[in-house]
């Protein structure tokens, strides 16, 4: 018998070498992400149905978080292997194969996190990650899908089968950085932390008395899991006071969050940060520009904000959020295809069960 990490661990390598071949995507992401869900659908026992399924229209679908809550949605946990695999298909449906391997690692972190705690924390299980549908997935549908747990929250709506939103999306990792035991060295979200540190510390002392705002980073992201997100106060430096160099290191940074999701999701979101101005994106920063000291981040620009920190658990622990203004949640495109195609108001579901007080 393949004990469960075993097999998950040789699924996501199957699949990353499939997501890997862009010449083997021969049809389209809203197509694939449908296919994905209605086999993974399929596989449910009407029970598991149940609890794995909501209306498109349910308030749960916008009830996301990246602490270790109970969930509304079916586990890991509650699913037999094959069941496992194909929901690990849906997820490669959406996801790169960069952000495939982030989305398991991540997952896999609750096991160090266990023997990090000695098992204190009973909720840091690698399988208590919940698949959740909203909608009928149709290849030319209206509806979504969630993968989400403890620093883990994929997030996508598929809108007449063609247009997508991959927000909000959320990694993190705890600890940031393994160190020590067989993992030692193992750093998931190493880029996001790396790029900003390396942009920050390319500026000139003028440059970074503007990109620094504040001396002492924040505890959290200031957008924590809030279902509606709007502008923050702009700060930091601006794009048109970078030279060149800074300014492709700055969208290298930005492109380390888009390309989570696939390719042609992540081509399309560029291009709409583009369309909006380059020009009026800012990159700020607070706290320590040395590894290892707590420090913050975010990228704004009119459309989008990307948001990072790292500073709890002495400075061993990232969040890392990439949200959109207008398309959160697919909301700009669910609101234009309810003006043109009339729903029926939907109820939503019952009240989910309360979850115990969680640690992020």
């Amino acid at each position: 018998m393949i004990p469960r990490p075993v097999f998950r661990f040789f699924v996501s390598v199957l699949l990353l070498g499939f997501a890997a071949l862009p010449a083997l995507r021969a049809h389209g992401p809203g197509e694939e992400m449908a296919d994905a869900a209605q086999h993974w659908l399929a596989s449910l026992t009407t029970e598991q149905r149940v609890v794995g399924r909501f209306d498109l229209a349910a308030e749960e679908r916008q009830n996301w978080n990246f602490v270790p809550l109970v969930r509304r949605g079916l586990t890991f946990k509650a699913m037999n292997p094959a069941q496992r695999l194909l929901a690990h298909a849906l997820l490669a449906s959406g996801l790169s194969a960069r952000g495939l391997v982030k989305a398991d690692t991540i997952m896999s972190l609750e096991g160090v996190l266990r023997e990090l705690e000695n098992g204190g924390v009973q909720v840091r299980d690698e399988e208590l990650y919940y698949v959740t549908i909203f909608g009928t997935p149709a290849e030319t549908g209206t509806w979504g899908w969630r993968v989400e747990g403890h620093h883990l929250s994929v997030n996508f709506t598929i809108i007449n089968g063609h247009e997508i939103s991959a927000t909000p999306s959320f990694l993190g990792s705890n600890p940031a950085e393994v160190r020590s035991g067989p993992r030692q060295g193992l750093r998931v979200l190493a880029d996001e932390e790396d790029l900003g540190r390396a942009l920050v510390r390319s500026l000139t002392e003028a440059q970074r008395r503007t990109a620094v705002f504040q001396a002492q980073a924040p505890n959290e992201i200031i957008t924590g899991n809030q279902r509606k997100v709007t502008a923050l106060t702009p700060v930091g430096i601006a794009w048109p006071d970078l030279t060149a160099p800074q300014q492709a290191a700055l969208l290298d940074l930005i492109r380390e969050y888009l390309e989570r999701a696939r390719s042609e999701v992540a081509r399309a979101d560029l291009a709409r940060i583009t369309a909006a101005g380059v020009e009026k994106i800012r990159f700020g920063w607070a706290g320590s520009i040395e590894p290892r000291q707590a420090h913050y981040y975010r990228v704004q620009g009119p459309t989008f904000l990307l948001e990072y920190d790292n500073t709890q658990n002495g400075a061993n622990h990232i969040h890392a959020a990439w949200r959109d203004f207008e398309r959160d949640f697919g909301e700009d495109l669910l609101r234009a295809h309810y003006d043109h195609t009339p729903h029926p108001t939907a109820t939503p579901p019952a009240a989910p069960v309360t979850a115990p007080a969680a640690r992020p």
